[in-house]
């Protein structure tokens, strides 16, 4: 039975049940990877999933039930399952099946065709052959990925919404190894979108580059700093505090962005924008997990807090319009709240340009320690960190051994420049992602030697 029978089959069984009130959620997903160590494959996986969540709204109350099973037989259960589950819960939270009326963006379907396991396992070979050509340092422990995913998205409601999405992407990275004789060191690039597109010996370059660059590295004195962000670090900081700007997180009290709506909170050159339908994302979303249509907004402009991400729940108990946000973990959890495409706008200006405003500082290309140094509910962070100094406007030797502090939204208060090389974060493929360009902040707090 495939999704479309067995949605026919579990609206038969709700009318019979006489449910007015129901949704239906579904998802489908498979992914192959390849992994290769030394000039063997180590690793080769090829895996499929689908789930269905079907919710109901009786008297009042909600209730869930999912399966991974499409069949008649489980189409009437999961109704029957559902409708007892919301006979025996007493709750306050008010319910919610969104209703028809909202307007989609149509988004343009690329064809493509999905890379056959052999071309993987080809590709990810070749990678590794010229990882270990760029440089004769590059030593054992060195590997090359690739990998391919595709997803399918469909809810379907008794207020007659009715939408599919789906997405596909290809994916490589070469992790390189390197030794100098006595210390190793290691590097990593990273390239998704189409496989055919992909330059082997490009990513392996700079994959050995990342590596080889931080050869030779120090530490610095203890102080305030001048520092220039990365792109990629940037993106990964705006990861782990993206969670307080969910309205959600707020209303529990658990956001340090509680009542600041309309406020200042950010360097007037900063705007963040949450973008669904972003023209470089791998997965565009046009409607949400509840049904709601989805809109670019800026949720930071110059410098000022704009609004909070919002679902259904969220929005009813703050009075306003859910934003498109709410968002299902997996098939069988709770709606929460997520962005989509959730970028710092890039402003004006090279990396190099940024290093020739700070004068003398340090550039910051990679920080450790995030889930454990980093406190969403605060702000404030302490992170193992790696870069270069800079020296004279230029970039200069590697530095490692040293650990950044401070507290988010200071950073994005102190904000001097923003550079205009936006980057996302690398390992997140599908429509959630964070990006940044890279940026200049004054007195960071570096503790060192």
């Amino acid at each position: 039975m495939n999704y479309q029978e067995f949605k026919n089959a579990v609206v038969k069984y709700a009318t019979a049940n006489e449910i007015k009130d129901y949704e239906l959620y579904y998802t489908k997903s498979d992914e192959t990877s390849v992994e290769i160590f030394q000039t063997e494959i180590k690793g080769f996986s090829s895996s499929n999933s689908l789930g269905i969540c079907f919710r109901c709204v009786i008297n009042g109350q909600t209730g869930y039930a999912s399966t991974e099973n499409m069949s008649d037989e489980e189409a009437e259960s999961i109704v029957l399952r559902a409708i007892e589950n919301a006979k025996s819960l007493e709750s306050d939270a008010p319910a919610f099946i969104h209703k028809l009326g909202d307007t989609y963006a149509t988004v343009e379907k690329e064809e493509r065709t999905t890379p056959a396991a052999s071309e993987l396992v080809d590709f990810a070979l070749d990678l590794q052959k010229e990882i270990y050509a760029q440089d004769e340092r590059v030593i054992d422990g060195t590997q090359a990925v690739a990998a391919c995913v595709s997803s399918e998205k469909a809810i379907f409601n008794s207020n007659g919404i009715d939408l599919a999405d789906s997405a596909s992407v290809e994916f490589c990275y070469a992790m390189a190894i390197v030794s100098d004789g006595t210390d190793m060191y290691d590097g990593m690039e990273i390239a998704s979108g189409k496989m055919a597109n992909f330059d082997k010996t490009e990513i392996a370059k700079e994959a050995v580059k990342d590596a080889v660059e931080t050869i030779g590295y120090t530490s610095v004195d203890s102080g305030a700093y001048t520092v220039v962000f990365s792109n990629k670090v940037m993106a990964s900081l705006l990861s782990v505090y993206s969670s307080i700007f969910s309205a959600e997180a707020a209303q529990k009290g658990l956001s340090l962005l509680k009542d600041k709506e309309g406020e200042i909170i950010a360097s007037d050159i900063v705007t963040l924008t949450d973008d669904p339908l972003y023209k470089d994302a791998l997965a565009k979303a046009t409607f949400d997990d509840e049904g709601a249509s989805t809109y670019t907004k800026n949720i930071i402009e110059n410098g000022k807090f704009t609004t909070f991400l919002h679902n259904l729940a969220t929005a009813a108990k703050a009075g306003v319009k859910t934003t498109g946000n709410g968002y299902k973990a997996s098939y069988s959890s709770p709606v929460g709240i997520n962005h989509y495409s959730f970028y710092i706008n890039p402003v004006k200006g090279s990396l190099e340009d940024l290093f020739a405003e700070a004068g003398n500082g340090i550039y910051i290309t990679s920080v450790e320690g995030m889930h454990a140094g980093a406190d969403p509910i605060s702000g404030d962070f302490s992170l193992s960190s790696g870069g270069f100094r800079i020296e004279d406007g230029k970039k200069s030797t590697p530095v490692k051994g040293i650990t950044i502090s401070g507290n988010f939204l200071d950073i994005m208060k102190n904000i001097s420049s923003i550079g205009e090389d936006l980057k996302f974060n690398p390992f997140v493929f599908g429509a959630h992602r964070c990006g940044s360009p890279s940026v200049l902040v004054k007195g960071i707090n570096i503790a060192g030697k």
